[in-house]
């Protein structure tokens, strides 16, 4: 049993990764040996292939990556368009608009400027290419800063930043304000932003076939 579960507890980790994670790093975080770790992905490589499973385990080097099989790609990028054209919705339009006016920032900020965790809405922006990572802050922690793409003036017709229509506040919080928590922006400036952002939105679907 215990064997199962920490083979189940591997399957998790890599599932969360999303990327290749090297021997002895999935060592450390199982509490195992490398040796160990090499014997259970193993097995659950095989455990995958005779289940039949949409998932296969890849050895990479001395990395292992959990990926699904290629013959399900064409229903996964399917899904993964609808997702993608799918319109924004109103917390989603409100990060976006908090990042575009206060940029680069990090999710720690967004999520003080609306009072609720943020993390996967900014995710889901990065996914449908409106943000993208700008690097991190020198502050214990070193947390990524994001910042609006060229998608995402595409998306809503500007040419550039200095069109996006004008902050109801005075004032934007630079990095340093970023890292104390001394932000200008109010949860009902964001909202009323976002309101004016949206007035100027396109339809994304048109702007991604020209990708």
């Amino acid at each position: 049993m215990k064997l199962e579960y920490e083979i189940a507890a591997l399957e998790a980790v890599l599932f969360a990764a999303g990327e290749p994670m090297e021997t002895d790093r999935l060592a450390e975080a199982l509490g195992l040996e490398p040796d160990t770790v090499r014997d259970m992905a193993a097995t659950l490589s095989s455990h995958l292939a005779e289940t039949g499973s949409a998932l296969q385990l890849l050895t990479l080097g001395d990395s292992f990556q959990l990926t699904t099989r290629a013959e399900f790609a064409e229903q996964i990028r399917a899904a993964l368009e609808v997702k993608r054209n799918t319109p924004l919705s109103n917390a989603a339009m409100e990060a976006l608009t908090i990042i575009a006016y206060n940029q680069p920032v990090t999710k720690g900020f967004v999520e003080r400027v609306r009072g609720v965790d943020s993390g996967s809405v900014v995710n889901t922006l990065v996914e449908r290419g409106l943000l993208e990572e700008a690097g991190r802050i020198e502050v214990p922690g070193r947390p990524v800063t994001y910042r609006t793409t060229a998608h995402f003036l595409r998306t809503f017709g500007l040419q550039s930043l200095a069109e996006l229509p004008p902050l109801p506040t005075s004032g934007e919080p630079d990095l340093f304000e970023v890292q104390t928590g001394e932000e200008d922006m109010l949860p009902e400036d964001a909202e009323e932003a976002a309101a004016e952002l949206d007035n100027l939105e396109t339809i994304e679907s048109a702007d991604d076939s020209e990708d």
